[in-house]
């Protein structure tokens, strides 16, 4: 059945308006799946990396920062729906701070930046199908963003779902949305170039691109990084950050034995009775941020020799074609990663940035620590912390997971964290204005909806 159902994948496709470039590259996973490729990536295989550049060791001439920033393009991947959030529109447009949304706050950081160093730094989104209108709406009250004869944004490509009994395009007449999935952010690259950006960037004379997802407000313009990337003659470069015993989720970069490259290894490429080597931040002592540089000249040469098939891994997701109903039928959703292209470019490079480059908001405890005074909104529009360290938020998912749920808890915003450790959440609590929480604070489930009245200090 799987010839029959790549050619009815690639019908699907063609019908539902999706490029060529997208096409051919589906069509490349989709062998690959269906000769029984998983992407996984065994231990034996990879040697720690250990000793990569620092940025607070490197050298970083200012003009020469300030003219590599004045040729550089600030992609934002902003195709999130915030789905794990309970949200059905981009994560980008949740509040964060005085009602300003991500895109807000994004836009802010720019425009400081353009006022600091005089460069240009177009803004330009990668949108999904679902997050175009509303973005480029929100986009809009800040019309002063666009650059004269650069789009703000490009789209995402979409491809079917696919059946895991017979690799066939899944139906989902309840929902025909819910047959297409996005093909992961690897996607970026074989989107800028299908929809013509990419070239367009180069005819104005664009030579870099700094990327970063929409939801870390700590990916700002950085000219140091981007003087650091152009003297370094590297095409692609990844940001990275030291990890601690928090962080176990995140991907890592490592170096491959059989040729030396640097690779990206993430969660879903690693076998589950080997989880235990990913998630040892000794180890693997750095994680990859998604915070990305490129050589926009060398990306294009390398994209049309390669017909758009850089050939990144392999990632085969496993779920459920609704992702609300666990016995709706079940897919492969085949996909790659942005960060995965370093092993794409020889003399790709990575290098050790601070942790405050690093704030992705992923659950509602994320959210919460930012919308606190843990964190302060500093003159280039970075979220930063206002503390030594970042207090520990843990929610009952029961009762907080969802914006809707969490919004009704907390009606008038974050509780004080800055003389917090941590914050422990457990059952139906309601919390009223002005509450402060201090040291180690828990609150239990006490089998019945709870007040945290006005003004209360919660004590560790």
């Amino acid at each position: 059945m799987s010839a029959e159902g790549l050619a009815q994948a690639q019908q699907k496709m063609r019908d539902g308006g999706v490029s060529d470039a997208a096409i051919d590259v589906f069509s490349h996973y989709y062998r690959e799946l269906e000769a029984g490729a998983t992407g996984l990536i065994r231990e034996d295989t990879i040697e720690p990396l250990t000793n990569p550049d620092r940025l607070e060791d490197v050298d970083v001439n200012d003009e020469a920062a300030r003219e590599a920033l004045s040729k550089t393009v600030i992609i934002k991947l902003n195709g999130g729906l915030g789905t794990s959030m309970g949200m059905d529109r981009a994560k980008s447009l949740l509040p964060v701070r005085d009602g300003q949304s991500f895109l807000d706050l994004i836009a802010g950081q720019v425009r400081k930046a353009r006022e600091a160093t005089g460069a240009p730094l177009p803004l330009v989104l990668m949108n999904s199908f679902r997050t175009r209108d509303d973005s480029l709406e929100a986009l809009a009250a800040h019309p002063d963003i666009a650059v004269d004869g650069l789009p703000l944004d490009f789209l995402q490509n979409r491809e079917p779902k696919l059946r895991v009994d017979d690799l066939t395009p899944v139906e989902w007449p309840q929902d025909p949305s819910l047959e297409w999935c996005p093909p992961g952010h690897g996607d970026i690259y074989t989107a800028l170039l299908s929809s013509g950006v990419l070239e367009t960037l180069l005819d104005a004379g664009y030579k870099y691109a700094s990327a970063s997802n929409s939801d870390n407000l700590g990916a700002v313009p950085s000219a140091r990084i981007a003087g650091w990337f152009a003297a370094s003659g590297a095409p692609y470069a990844a940001e990275l950050c030291s990890r601690t015993a928090a962080d176990r989720k995140g991907g890592h970069l490592a170096i491959r034995k059989a040729d030396g490259q640097l690779i990206l290894r993430d969660t879903a490429q690693t076998a589950p009775e080997e989880m235990h080597y990913f998630t040892d931040e000794h180890h693997h002592p750095f994680f990859h941020t998604n915070n990305l540089w490129w050589d926009l000249e060398k990306l294009h040469a390398a994209l049309t020799e390669r017909g758009a098939v850089l050939g990144l891994p392999l990632i085969r997701n496993t779920k459920t074609v609704d992702p609300t109903d666990k016995a709706s039928t079940e897919v492969f959703q085949i996909e790659s990663a942005m960060g995965a292209a370093i092993e794409v470019f020889e003399g790709a490079t990575a290098i050790v940035v601070g942790r405050d480059r690093f704030l992705p908001v992923k659950t509602t405890n994320d959210l919460l620590l930012l919308r606190s005074d843990a964190y302060r909104l500093d003159e280039d529009g970075a979220l930063r912390l206002a503390v030594d360290a970042a207090p520990l938020v843990d929610l009952d998912s029961s009762y907080y997971k969802t914006m809707e749920r969490f919004d009704a808890r907390f009606p008038h915003g974050s509780p004080s964290l800055k003389a917090a450790t941590s914050l422990t959440v457990g059952g139906d609590w309601t919390f009223g204005a002005d509450v402060v929480v201090t040291g180690d604070a828990a609150l239990e489930d006490s089998g019945a909806p709870g007040t945290i009245g006005d003004g209360t200090v919660l004590e560790g």
